[in-house]
Parts: C-alpha cells; structure tokens; sequence
C-alpha cells in the first residue's frame, strides 16, 4: 500500500480565502426499490459525521416521524426494527424548529449532527435528511466548537446523508399514502477502486486550541499510524528563521484540488484515492474507505477481518456453487461483498459461471473428490468412472481395460458396467447377456466388472482375444514350427546377404585389374599411339 499520511498535525492551516475554492461533495448512491412509482436511483450527500458503510451497502426502510420532524429534539419512540424486519431509516427535515421563550417565538440552532444524534439514541440505523429548499446538495458537516457541545460528536456511529427536497417530498407523500419506502443505501462506489493500490492523505488545522475536536485528531493520528517527532521538526523547520517553510508551502499548492478531488476546506479530512472522506475520525471507519478503494478481491487480510467486514459467503454460501462433499465453493468473501467465481484447489482449475456450475478440469481432476464421478470398491479391486484425456483415471487397485474415449473430461462407467458414471455404474453380466465367452468349449462366471471365461478340457487353453479355445499341444506345435520357420528365414537371408557380397567384391577387384594393367600395356580397344619427335631441341 503506498501511503502518504500527513504528519504535521498542528501545522497545515491554509488561508484558502486567498485562492479560488473548488468544493466537491462527496455523494453515494441511493436506490428506492419501492413502491414502484418512486423506484430508481438517486444521489445523496454523504454527511462528513457518523460512520458511512464505504465499500458496502444498507437496506432499510423509512419512517417519518409525527411529531418532531425534524429531530431537533430527543424522540419519545423507538424506531428500532422488530426482530426479522428491515432497520428503520429516519426521515428528518432540515431546519431548526421554534419554541417560545418569554413570549417570543426563537428559533434554536437544530445542527445535522444533533438529528443524527437524536435519531441515534432512538434507534434508527441510518438518517436522511431532507432539504429544505431547491439547490444542489451539500455536505452536512459538523458545528464549529464554539457553537455546539462537541461531546457527542465522536458517539454518532450511524451514517447519515441529504437528499433533495424533491425526493424527500415524494418519499412523504408515499408513505401518507399508506406506501412501504424501502431503499438502498450504496456506498460502493463512492471510493475509487481502480487497482490493488490505495493513496491516501490526512489532512487537519493549525488550531492547538480547539478543544475535544483537535484532541480526538491527536488521538487518531496516534492509533492509526502514530507520530513520528523528526518529522514534525522538519515540518516545523527553524521558527527563528525569515524564510519560506518549504513543507508548508508544498502542502498549500497541494490543497488546491486537480482533477476529480475537490480543494481541501474541510478540516481534518481524509483523501483516499483523490476521493475525500465523509464521516467520523475513527480507525475503524477510516480503515473501512481505505479498504474500500482496493480492487474487488485484490484487498489484504486485514480488510476481510470481522471487524471489518461481514462474511457473506458464511450466510447461504452467498448464493454460489457448492460442493459439500468435498468442501469445495465458489464464494470468495470481499471487502464489498463477495464474488461467485470457480476455484482452483490442489492444483485443480474449476469452469463454469460459479453461481450454479463448477466443473473442474485437467488432468490432476480426478484426484479431487475423483472429479465429482462414480467411483467404487468390491472384491478387492476399484473402479472409477473419472475420465482425463481420453483414459479412465487409475487407482492403485484397480483392474482397467483403459481405453480410448471420445471425451477429454467428464464421467463415463468404465469397461464392464454401465449408467450415467456420476451417480450410478453398474455391473454388466457378460455371461448372462451373451456378450463374451460364447464359444463352444467355454464356461463363463460373471465377475464384478468383469467375467472369468475357462475352457472344459484340461488340454485347452482359452484366448480372451478372439473368445475361442486352442489345444495346448497344437499351440506348442505352432510355436515350434514358427520358431523353425525363423531360424530358415534368417538363413536364407544370410546366404542371399552372402551372395551379394561376392559378387560385389569380385566386380570391384575387376575393375581394379583393368584400370592398373591400362597404365602399362595398351588394352585390345585402344589404338597405338605415334612415335613423334620432340617439339624442342637443346642444339
């Protein structure tokens, strides 16, 4: 993991007055899966308090309250779910709401966090705030220190979000009308996850005075990463010295969001993958958004800790392919959830959609749960009904007749039985159906997947080959006579071999004789040459 966790906690204050601000709000998906008039998928803003599920999801249904509808004071009413039912999503209206003090009409502050926190302490699993006017959504953040008790701030462990004033009035309607709302609340995608990597920075203030607030910062900085003294000395630099604090100069052009990540204005704050985190400062939250931007299946060990996550593979299988007797499935547990894929086990690769099928492959399949195929023990010899390449698979007892088979893989009964080959191969009576030892000297017993074919007379000898019966004394006169036949064949063949050779030799010693008896004598086919005189003289 490639980690860039800033140190400086009490050193990065920003005036990004002096710059132009981009604010991005950080949004996750929300579906409406009833009633069907309201069905589809709407966005919402994630409040940077509480705990959002990053990398996972929440279905609920919602309830608006009667009375104090906007939250701003603790509910006289459970909104726990009944056992077996769907948790209990809180609609609240934003605004604060009116009281009359000494005769006069106040309205007090009524912060996000205070109907988080009341919806909280009634039981509700997750808030929805509802705007109260038409403009785009915002970020619900937490109250400055000195306007609001911080106390209970850090306590706020449901995640909380806004959605439009449209779709909270349509939800209001829906359930005046005696409708079920029950919605989805998606966070998956609200962290990149493009690759096995995640980034992420830590961004907090100046402000060493600002209370409870700063104090639970310093706490998470130590038990999240811890703090390291000679870099907040190097962060610091000389205090003494009229120069520019490089570090912190690097970290005010840092701040400047670039691409999809917007300017960093909200302080602490987590980036994680260019993508700022929403919610509380909390190890076990933020340990959650940055598991969440690991690519599915590529997270580490500790992101599928129960801590972390919860295990959908150990409720149903997770819906995928199972084989129980040999403890083999296709679920693979995620941060996000799980995905169905075959496995590979002891070398073994599975095929298939992973939902309904797996079948596994290649030629070490049949030493796993012997490919999901037939297979028996009797009489002191075993069969298998496994096929690899074309041969039935072997076992250290068996008796095979391997052979040939259309299929590289699969199941078929091997030689001697029949039926489908995954279940059931059952013996075949080659005696009694007639199918081998049927000559006329021949007596067949059927033997479990096989037969015992003899012949009557104890000068017989039966060949299993062409099911027929031979005299013992004609075979060995056939084989003396085949035996003769090959020393007479060797023979002939070495007095051919004999023959050639000669006369070979006494061609190439002819040839021989001429060509030297040429270079002295002239031969009857070659004239006599002239007596010339020299062409030359030496006087």
């Amino acid at each position: 993991m490639r980690e860039k966790l800033g140190i400086c906690v009490f050193i990065w204050f920003v005036l990004h007055e002096s710059c132009v601000g981009r604010f991005v709000v950080e949004k996750n998906s929300l579906k409406v899966t009833s009633p069907g008039s309201l069905r589809d998928v709407y966005e919402c803003a994630i409040g940077n308090f509480g705990v959002p599920q990053y990398g996972g999801t929440m279905v609920g249904t919602v309830i608006y309250p009667k009375s104090n509808q906007r939250g701003c004071k603790g509910f006289d009413h459970s909104f726990k779910s009944n056992p077996g039912g769907l948790p209990v999503f809180l609609l609240a209206d934003r605004g604060g709401g009116t009281e009359k003090v000494n005769n006069k009409i106040e309205t007090p502050e009524c912060y996000f966090t205070l109907k988080a926190w009341n919806a909280q302490n009634a039981g509700a699993a997750a808030i929805l705030v509802a705007d109260d006017r038409v403009e785009p959504l915002i970020t619900m953040d937490t109250p400055e220190e000195e306007d609001a008790r911080s106390d209970y701030l850090q306590k706020i462990s449901i995640p909380a979000a806004l959605i439009s004033i449209s779709l909270g009035n349509n939800i209001k309607k829906a359930l005046s009308n005696g409708e079920m709302v029950n919605i989805n609340l998606d966070w998956r995608e609200s962290v990149p996850h493009p690759d096995d990597q995640v980034e992420y920075e830590f961004w907090t203030n100046s402000n060493d005075e600002c209370g409870p607030k700063c104090d639970s910062q310093i706490a998470f900085v130590k038990s999240f990463k811890g703090i390291d003294v000679k870099q907040i000395d190097k962060c610091i630099g000389d205090p003494d010295a009229d120069v520019d604090n490089q570090v912190l100069k690097s970290e005010q052009e840092a701040q400047i969001g670039r691409g999809s990540r917007g300017d960093v204005t909200i302080l602490p704050t987590l980036v994680v993958n260019n993508r700022q985190y929403r919610g509380k400062l909390d190890k076990s939250a933020v340990l959650k958004a940055i598991c969440s931007g690991f690519q599915e299946t590529t997270e580490p060990a500790i992101c599928l800790s129960a801590d972390i996550e919860t295990n959908e593979c150990l409720q149903n299988n997770g819906g995928c392919w199972q084989d129980k007797a040999s403890n083999i499935t296709a679920c693979r547990d995620t941060f996000r959830g799980r995905v169905c894929e075959c496995p590979i086990v002891q070398g073994v690769k599975f095929f298939g959609d992973g939902y309904t099928h797996c079948e596994a492959s290649g030629a070490l399949r049949c030493g796993l749960n012997n490919g999901g195929c037939w297979k028996k023990t009797q009489e002191g010899r075993t069969y298998s009904a496994c096929i690899v390449c074309g041969f039935f698979f072997p076992t250290r007892t068996s008796r095979y007749f391997a052979s040939r088979d259309d299929h590289s893989k699969g199941c078929k009964c091997p030689p001697g039985f029949r039926g489908d080959g995954v279940n059931t191969c059952e013996d075949i009576d080659e005696c009694k159906e007639k199918l081998a030892c049927q000559c006329s000297q021949c007596k067949c017993k059927n033997t479990w997947g096989s037969y015992d074919c003899r012949c009557g007379g104890s000068n017989l000898l039966y060949m299993r080959e062409h099911d027929t019966c031979i005299s013992k004394d004609a075979n060995r006169e056939v084989g003396w006579g085949f035996i003769w036949v090959i020393i007479l064949g060797l023979a002939a063949a070495g007095l051919g071999g004999y023959a050639v050779y000669k006369y070979r030799i006494r061609s190439y010693m002819d040839s021989e004789i001429r060509a030297i008896m040429a270079q002295y004598m002239p031969l009857d086919n070659q004239a006599e040459l002239p007596n010339n005189p020299a062409p030359y003289a030496y006087a």
